[in-house]
């Protein structure tokens, strides 16, 4: 089990890594349009290892058999290692690469919500926004998140895969 947690950990982590970066090494920015969808896609690709890590345990290692438990198991430890090269990507970005995201990121969810906010919501809305981005808009704070988010989706996956390729 190490081995094969380790080899798909291993690719999981470079592929959320890479594709969570992709964006930004091939020079595209921060378009906050697209930016989530793009963060969520890398994630969801990188986490594809999940079910061929679980697929190779079941069919090469363990004699075509896996139980749902050992399968979420397999599944969250390759999730571990995706979760840290997306959160790694997140921490580097926010604190080298564009240490002003947090603030342009509010910038821009700001000016979004002027297109569909009373003056007066909006006046609200901005100071919650921009406290929030004072007390949670660290880049070590927003690394988390991405690493929250990378186990929660890594759950799931797991969870469908091991439902889908279970075997006793």
């Amino acid at each position: 089990m190490k081995h094969t947690v380790f080899k798909y950990g291993l690719y999981a982590l470079i592929s959320g890594f890479v594709l969570f970066g992709l964006p930004f090494f091939l020079g595209m920015g921060v378009d906050f349009d697209y930016g989530e969808l793009i963060g969520y896609t890398a994630m969801v690709l990188s986490l594809l290892f999940v079910y061929f890590g679980i697929k190779h345990y079941r069919d090469k290692v363990n004699n075509g058999k896996v139980s749902l438990g050992k399968a979420i198991a397999i599944g969250m430890l390759i999730a571990l290692f995706s979760a840290i090269g997306v959160a790694v990507f997140d921490y580097i970005y926010t604190s080298y690469i564009n240490p002003d995201f947090a603030s342009q990121y509010l910038e821009y969810s700001v000016k979004k919500m002027s297109e569909t906010l009373s003056a007066e919501d909006l006046k609200v809305k901005t100071t919650e926004l921009t406290q929030q981005m004072k007390d949670y808009g660290s880049p070590g704070f927003m690394a988390f998140m991405m690493f929250a988010s990378v186990i929660i989706l890594g759950f799931i996956i797991s969870l469908i895969s091991g439902l889908i390729l279970q075997r006793k």
